[in-house]
């Protein structure tokens, strides 16, 4: 029992408990605002609702998981990133396959159905993470030549993999947020940015051709929606009851379980891609400002772990985890304020959804693993008093 304590204590000592401790408080308020928006749906005599439970369930697997992932030495991942590359690129493969889409796109392939059960897994969420680890470990590797043009081409087809991968299954948003991840990462991996004025000039030449070959018709008339409101009333029909449920929710909100949209589903997907509106009808301007400060002070966390980074090789990955949350977080916001068009990006923490928020303590296992390795030891004071000394 004392060795139990003993390796329990040594293991908080080593572990960034303060990232934990707001990860769980962030999981809790989303929970709690994910059974409020599906709180209408209760016809029995439940206590909660399926999305709240699939919800806890996801978040306490996941903290399972994050402390195992911890406890494992981040060079031995690093080791393994190109098994995680080929199991990341076959899953997507196995999803184009066998994969099934929502039921107002059913041309998409973006979920893998778990057996019998009736849950539903999206892939593209567990890729993000492979992604940031193989990437990660590709800049590690070729850092001091990434200005070369050589590496420049290997790592641009390094990533085009899984956000064409990504395209093609017909999920959009997932592919904006690699792209978030991986200029992020480039960024503060050191390269020039002479290449990233050069891919921006690239990307607006290619406007025209990603709208005619890229975008699928929906995509236009959510972007045409934002442009001529009046022509598209039906395509701004979810932003439009979003936008009024959180005008109406005022600086303290209307009250838990209380939201007049809220608790009449006036809002469609209101638990998942609008949990935003949820929080600004019931707990108003200052609930709103609670998860923006919530979000940024976990992507803080996960910035500082990069920032105090010993041997140098896992700075760009803690990057490129807080850029996909706060990546996320922002264009998630944006859609709910109606600045943004509708993609399907959940809000970190906040959405319900088994696979979003269970991979997402993956990738917070993967920083504290950060965290505790790159922590500089106690050095051991080794007294050899019983051997005798044949120099005194």
């Amino acid at each position: 029992m004392k060795s139990f304590f003993k390796s329990l204590k040594s293991f908080i000592k080593e572990t960034d408990t303060i990232l934990i401790l707001l990860c769980l408080l962030t999981s809790a308020f989303g929970s709690v605002a994910v059974l409020s928006a599906t709180q209408y749906t209760i016809t029995d005599d439940s206590r909660f609702t399926r999305s709240f439970l699939v919800m806890v369930t996801a978040v306490a697997l996941g903290l399972i998981a994050a402390v195992i992932i911890s406890i494992i030495d981040y060079q031995f991942i690093m080791k393994i990133a190109p098994l995680i590359g080929v199991f990341c690129i076959g899953i997507m493969l196995f999803t184009l396959k066998f994969g099934v889409g929502p039921i107002e796109r059913p041309d998409a392939k973006t979920w893998l159905t778990i057996g019998s059960t009736g849950l539903y897994f999206q892939p593209s969420e567990l890729v993000k993470v492979g992604f940031i680890i193989t990437f990660g470990t590709h800049i590690e590797k070729i850092k001091d030549n990434i200005n070369h043009i050589f590496s420049i081409i290997q790592l641009g087809i390094h990533a085009v993999i899984p956000i064409a991968l990504v395209i093609k299954s017909g999920d959009m948003g997932s592919a904006l947020v690699f792209i978030i991840i991986a200029i992020v990462m480039l960024f503060f991996s050191g390269l020039h940015w002479g290449y990233f004025l050069g891919g921006g000039l690239i990307w607006l030449a290619s406007l025209p051709l990603i709208w005619m070959f890229v975008l699928g018709t929906i995509q236009k008339e959510r972007i045409l929606a934002l442009i001529h409101p009046d022509l598209y009333p039906d395509i701004l029909y979810q932003q439009t009851r979003g936008l009024a449920a959180i005008a109406g929710g005022g600086l303290v909100g209307q009250g838990l379980f209380q939201g007049i949209y809220t608790q009449q589903g006036a809002v469609p997907e209101s638990e998942n891609d609008m949990i935003f509106s949820v929080i600004g009808e019931e707990f108003g301007i200052i609930g709103c400002i609670a998860v923006i400060v919530m979000l940024t002070s976990i992507s803080i966390r996960i910035f500082r772990t990069g920032k105090h980074d010993i041997v140098g090789n896992t700075k760009v990955m803690c990057h490129g985890v807080s850029s996909m949350i706060l990546g996320q977080a922002i264009i998630n916001i944006g859609m709910c304020l109606k600045l943004l068009p509708v993609i399907g990006i959940t809000l970190p923490f906040f959405s319900s959804g088994g696979s979003s928020n269970f991979c997402l303590y993956l990738a917070i296992g993967l920083v504290l693993s950060f965290y505790r390795y790159n922590q500089q030891r106690d050095i051991i004071d080794v007294k050899l008093d019983s051997i005798d000394n044949p120099f005194k």
